[in-house]
Order: structure tokens, then sequence, then C-alpha cells
């Protein structure tokens, strides 16, 4: 159904990310492995969503063919205290960079979390501190006035041709 979508709309695949949760990965390893591998196949990206957070092998990373690590906004709450949530972010974003994958931290509030998360070396973090949520008509708009893309800042007004989104990218 993806590929005819795909092909029926002429979208290039690499546009397309597909996110899943670690429960759900757990949950039919078998058929969901062939499901993400013919996906992977056609182009598509592939994320893990919430991680950390379920009860999966990593022996099972190795096997799925996944471009991303999203690190549980549960975890990024407490990266910049003494609880251990640090260390176990600094694990993950060093898996992840093993793997060759990108690592993205999710739920970011603050700007100390959004520090804390640079200096470990994160690649992408999204969250309130970036953007707040936007409605369709304004996510409409700024596609339209940016040619497509979506670059960033909370403060983007469509009205103004300023752009838009909730990731930013380390630089």
């Amino acid at each position: 159904m993806i590929a005819r979508i795909l092909a029926d709309t002429a979208t290039d695949p690499a546009l397309l990310g597909l996110e899943i949760t670690e429960t759900v990965l757990m949950e039919d390893v078998d058929s969901l492995g062939e499901t993400l591998r013919r996906l992977r196949g056609l182009g598509v990206r592939l994320a893990i969503d919430d991680f950390g957070t379920g009860f999966s092998s990593l022996s099972w990373l190795r096997q799925f063919p996944v471009d991303v690590l999203k690190v549980d906004r549960s975890f990024v709450d407490g990266v910049t205290g003494a609880d251990g949530d640090r260390a176990i972010v600094d694990a993950v974003l060093g898996l992840a960079r093993s793997l060759e994958m990108i690592a993205v931290a999710e739920g970011v509030e603050t700007w100390a979390q959004a520090a804390a998360l640079r200096s470990l070396g994160c690649d992408v973090a999204q969250g309130f501190y970036f953007c707040k949520p936007r409605g369709h008509a304004t996510l409409l708009a700024a596609l339209s006035l940016s040619g497509g893309r979506l670059p960033w800042g909370d403060d983007a007004d469509p009205a103004a041709g300023l752009p838009l989104t909730a990731v930013a990218r380390r630089a």
C-alpha cells in the first residue's frame, strides 16, 4: 500500500519517515521485521520511538533496518539531574552512534535540557523548547512560503515569511 501511494503521488520515499514504538516492535518481531525490511527497501526512513521504555533486547536493534532511535522524554526530563537519566541518555546516544543511527531526544522543554543534550552529542532534539505545535493552516502557509521545507524557530510567523519546525539539529 505504501509503495502504491508513493508511486501514485510521485513522492521520494526518502521524504517519508515512519515511527514505531519500541513496545509495538516487540509484539511480533518476525512479521514486523519483514515489513520493516520491505519499507526500508523502498527507501522509507524508519525510527524506533520511545526507546528505553519497553523491554526489548538490544540484540534486536542489529536485526531491524532502523535509521533513527528516539530517546523517550522520560529520560530527557531528568537529563540535567543526578538520578542517572543523564547516564542513560548518554548510553542510548552512544548506542545510536555505534549502530550508525540518528539519535533524537524527545520532549525537550528547557534550555538546560537542550544544552545537556548538545554536550552529550545528541544529533537532533525536539520539543516545546524549540517550537509549540502549530495548526494545519500555519503549517501549510509555512510550507508555501519556504518552498516546501520546514526550517526552524518557535517565533515562526508564516505571514512574516519566517520558517517553522519542532526540530533543531546539532550545529
